[in-house]
């Protein structure tokens, strides 16, 4: 089958690829990629190619026609690739661009794939380190880009039908200043910032397929869109004609003839319902299925959405000024954000793009477990800055009783131990502490698929929150380890300082932290303080780069099981934990030799036991493995390595409605009953998925779906059940290689327990932004499909603003019933910030449960809309031939009017220095006086200048080296037009 979504603008071209949607995205960050990463390289230079009459031609259309559409723009720059052409079977010429100096420089993994509905050409400049969180945030603009068609098919707004113009505008304006605020704030909620990227582009590439712009022949994007200070355009009056009948299906000149010599603007009317849609008189329609204007006088249509369209015959047109328009707002982000913070939107990150996240109870007690805390930490940092592994963000969460938090996040990992250095045990007595709401604020402050630590020797205070933690941690896919200390049973807790005696956690407190441990794919280690450095060699494996999981099983109640894993070649660094009591284990080789617990350093692993957590380091056999665990107590066992090759998965629901296509569930899947997931394959490009299964987590059962490979890397799986019990995704498939005869097998599995739930609780934050100070209300609907009554309703939120809700809502099965969540963010609340929301509904006796988890925008009202201005004041330059020997400057100013004043200047372009200083202009508004000096070598600059919200302003000058240069048959790309076309995989 076909995936399932609405076909929005595609071209396809040859060696240059297809440009689409976001490719552009993909491929903006690779300009930065080589200096970020702290790779020092040279732009390649190419050479010549002697071409034909035929091929300049051909070659001179090619340029003229890029320029037009944005892709690239002219340049001096001293670098470049190679143009050339090849021949097709027609007798053709195929365009090709010499990217392979490029890809020398860059820093590359196996491959990442991006979704066809984006119609994106593979790229490879991802590092194996940052492939699957990249994957994640491009997934993640996609679901959202394509929910607007789902959730927002009647507002015209997101899609510029009806002549919407300044709502659509509002949309894509509304979204860039968010998505600027996120960035500027840098608290690293990428989740906010790529659901709004995802929503404006929808209207922004609609725009150019829904409205008349490329009729009237325009050969740029309408740069206006993206700005609120300035005219879209001539637009049509609410009762002027614009378009007349189709002839029989020949739409091609329905717009009238006064409205392309005047350069109106004018977009389709679009309606959904027979008999009742309608559209003023002589307006164009949208047309096409299942417009149900389109039979409307003036019959026909206008958009060019695909080439079967009413106005197909313009649809590649449309395509390129819409990649044109995607890089035009691509660009305005980046400079907003500059190099480093753009690249951390997309989770690109010179490290691992992993998190250090600890989460640390500082009572009194706890001086030991600080105390190694801080020793390794110190190690960590030491040993991975600067390195594939170096985490690229850091966060701690210290909480007592009453406080817990704030929480602290940076990317700096020197404030980080200086944070942990700080660090003192003092007070808590003998309460439990307020452990789960310090993971609360971890788990809604780390990036997707993190891992954290907790640390701690009391009870759980608020076990209210276990619920919504678990809820935080099916939607996060996080991985939660606790370091217990002083359990009942080990070594006796020392006394306070006062020399009271302190209370020991017993096991029904220990279970509430196995109970979370399992649910996330952690390990709840019990050792005494003496052993607890010891115990955090776990936390330096984890923050290894592209950890995988090979397999993870539960038995609680322990059983004798025997577990089988396969590892393929690519797997390195093979581990295998334990946890348990009073167990005996077998490990079994693919070649069938075996070694017993009780041999701590045999030929097959080396083991490390301390306290109730075992390590077992394997020597690598690629295979399948066997470990055969006796226990009568509750244990478990993960095996992890590390590869390039994992997978992502997201459960969905199919929509029916104008566009049939499926929509990502933000919580529990219905229990038992058919289900369908989407499974993507990261790390490389000839894997492919043969077996996806569902298995409960008890071992009782496995649940295999059917898969059909929907393109890009991409997999449709359909179960015909849902587990009713806790499960987990196992990934099986096949990797080709061309140094391999045959493909190699490969085993990957979810590490977080998955659950299922009869109930259904529905909301969406995905329009929304909170204003401080302005009560804010959340709608959202709950419906069991099971036994109704009266159910309990929790809503929490990670920032403890003031909210109201009800707290209880009486169900009849199968009817959907409303509720509302009221929430205030106070006046003082940072614009830019985040606030995240979990609505949990309960069955009675607790038999059931499921949720929804939202995060909002905060987002003061944006009153400066004005670009910061610049003005070339002066340019020397003495350049001769010799163009090294000599140097030329410029000056300009900057100024930002009655806006919010300039932030900074940076330079985009340009190889030269530059400094600043600010004066008092004579009218008193505030002054950037910039001077810049560069070799004669380097003939461009673009200085650009940001105000504090976020608009920008740029200046562009270039000079002449002396001795202009002949145009030739072959040209050059600056760096920044060579990434915009990739490099990408040639046709």
């Amino acid at each position: 089958m076909d995936y399932p979504s609405k076909t929005h603008l595609a071209s396809n071209g040859d060696c240059v690829g297809s440009h689409m949607g976001l490719t552009v995205f993909l491929v903006m960050y690779l300009k930065k990629i080589p200096r970020l990463l702290g790779q020092r390289t040279s732009p390649p230079k190419g050479r010549l190619h002697s071409l034909s009459a035929l091929e300049k031609e051909v070659m001179k259309k090619y340029i003229e026609s890029s320029l037009a559409a944005g892709i690239i723009h002219p340049s001096s720059a001293p670098a470049g690739a190679g143009f050339f052409f090849m021949d097709k079977r027609d007798k053709t010429l195929r365009p090709c661009i010499d990217y392979r100096g490029l890809n020398d420089i860059t820093i590359k993994n196996r491959s990442t794939r991006v979704h066809p509905m984006f119609h994106v050409a593979r790229v490879k400049p991802v590092r194996e380190e940052s492939s699957k969180r990249f994957h994640y945030a491009i997934n993640f603009v996609k679901q959202r880009n394509r929910r607007v068609d789902i959730r927002n098919s009647n507002d015209p707004e997101f899609h510029f039908d009806l002549e919407t113009f300044e709502e659509g505008r509002k949309v894509i304006t509304d979204g860039i200043s968010v998505i600027k605020a996120v960035n500027k704030l840098r608290r690293f909620q990428l989740s906010v910032a790529n659901s709004k990227l995802g929503q404006l582009l929808h209207p922004l590439q609609d725009f150019y397929s829904h409205s008349n712009w490329v009729e009237l022949g325009n050969e740029l994007p309408n740069s206006n869109l993206i700005r609120s200070d300035t005219s879209i355009g001539n637009i049509a009056d609410k009762n002027r004609a614009t378009c007349r009948n189709c002839v029989e299906d020949d739409c091609t000149n329905n717009i009238l003839e006064d409205i392309l010599q005047e350069k109106i603007l004018t977009t389709g009317y679009f309606g959904l319902v027979p008999f009742f849609s309608t559209k003023p008189p002589g307006k164009c329609s949208h047309g096409n299925f299942p417009d149900m204007t389109r039979n409307i006088e003036p019959i026909g249509g206008i958009n060019k959405d695909t080439k079967t369209s009413s106005h197909g015959h313009l649809h590649v047109k449309a395509a390129n000024l819409a990649i044109a328009a995607t890089i035009e707002v691509l660009e305005d982000i980046h400079r907003a954000a500059g190099n480093t913070d753009f690249l951390r939107m997309m989770w690109i990150s010179k490290g691992s793009n992993k998190a250090l996240c600890f989460v640390i109870d500082t009572t009194g007690s706890m001086s030991d477990d600080i105390a190694a805390v801080k020793r390794v930490t110190s190690l960590i940092v030491s040993s991975t800055v600067g390195t594939k592994d170096e985490p690229s963000v850091y966060i701690l969460v210290p909480f007592s009783d009453p406080d817990f938090g704030p929480l602290i996040r940076t990317t700096d990992p020197d404030v980080f131990k200086s944070k942990i250095n700080a660090l003192s045990a003092d007070g808590g007595g003998d309460r439990p502490e307020m452990s789960l709401s310090g993971l609360q604020l971890a788990l809604t402050g780390a990036p997707p698929g993190s891992e954290i630590f907790l640390f701690t020797d009391a009870p759980a205070k608020d076990s209210r929150l276990r619920s919504t933690v678990i809820a935080l941690i099916e939607r996060k896919k996080a991985v939660v380890n606790f370091m217990l200390t002083n359990i009942l049973g080990l070594r006796r807790r020392r006394q306070s300082g006062d020399g009271q005696q302190l209370s020991r956690m017993t096991s029904s407190d220990v279970e509430l932290y196995r109970d979370l441990a399992r649910t996330s794919g952690g390990q709840a280690i019990q050792v005494t303080k003496s052993q607890l450095s010891e115990a955090t060699s776990i936390i330096t494996q984890s923050s290894s780069s592209s950890l995988v999981t090979l397999l993870q099983a539960v038995r609680n109640p322990g059983r004798a099981d025997n577990f089988t894993f396969l590892v393929d070649e690519s797997v390195r660094n093979l581990t295998i934990y334990v946890t348990g009591s009073s167990l005996n284990f077998t490990l079994i080789s693919p070649s069938g030799v075996s070694q017993s617990s009780d041999n701590m350093a045999g030929s097959l692993a080396t083991i490390q036991s301390v306290g109730n957590f075992q390590t077992l380091r394997l020597n690598k056999q690629v295979g399948l493995w066997e470990i055969r665990v006796v226990s009568t107590g509750s244990y478990t066992v993960k095996v992890i390595g590390q590869s390039a090759i994992d997978f992502l998965f997201d459960f969905v629901e199919f929509v029916q409605g104008p566009f049939t296509q499926f929509d990502v569930l933000e919580s529990r899947p219905r229990a038992g009953v058919n289900g369908s997931l989407v499974v993507s394959v990261t790390g490389s490009d000839s894997a492919t998925v043969t077996e996806v299964t569902l298995v409960e987590t008890s071992g009782s059962g496995e649940v295999t779906g059917s898969v059909e490979s929907l393109g890009g890397g991409d997999f449709l799986v359909q179960v015909d059940r849902i587990p009713s019990e806790e499960f987990v995704v196992r990934v099986k498939g096949q990797e080709t290689s061309k140094t391999r005869a045959s493909p190699a097998n490969f085993q990957r599995q979810s590490s977080t327990n998955l659950r299922a739930s009869n109930l259904t609780v529905m909301a969406d934050s995905d329009s929304s932004v909170l204003e401080p100070g302005t009560p804010f209300s959340v709608p959202f609907t709950v419906m069991t499909n099971g036994t109704g009554g009266n159910f309990t309703i929790r809503a929490t939120n990670d920032r403890g603003f003031n909210s109201t809700f009800p707290s209880s809502l009486f169900l009849v099965t199968g009817v959907s019933t409303n509720g509302t969540v009221n929430l205030t963010a106070p006046l003082n609340t940072t614009s830019g910030s985040d606030v995240t929301l979990t609505i949990e509904a309960e069955a009675p006796g607790a038999a059931d449960t499921n949720y929804v988890v939202l995060q909002f925008s905060i987002m003061t009202r944006v009153t400066d809309i004005v670009r910061p201005v610049c003005q070339v004041i002066s340019v020397a330059a003495h350049c001769s031939k010799n163009c090294s020997e000599f140097t030329w400057e410029l000056t300009a100013n900057f100024t930002d009017g009655n806006g919010t004043g300039i932030e900074r200047i940076s330079l985009q372009q340009g190889n030269g220095t530059f400094n600043t200083s600010t004066v008092v202009g004579i009218d008193g508004e505030n002054v950037t006086l910039v001077s810049y000096v560069a070799s004669c070598c380097s003939t461009d600059v673009e200085l650009v200048a940001v105000d504090e919200v976020g608009n920008v302003g740029a200046c562009f000058k270039t000079i002449s080296r002396g001795n202009p240069l002949k145009l030739c048959s072959y040209f050059y790309l600056t760096v920044w037009a060579l990434v915009m076309f990739g490099p990408l995989t040639t046709a």
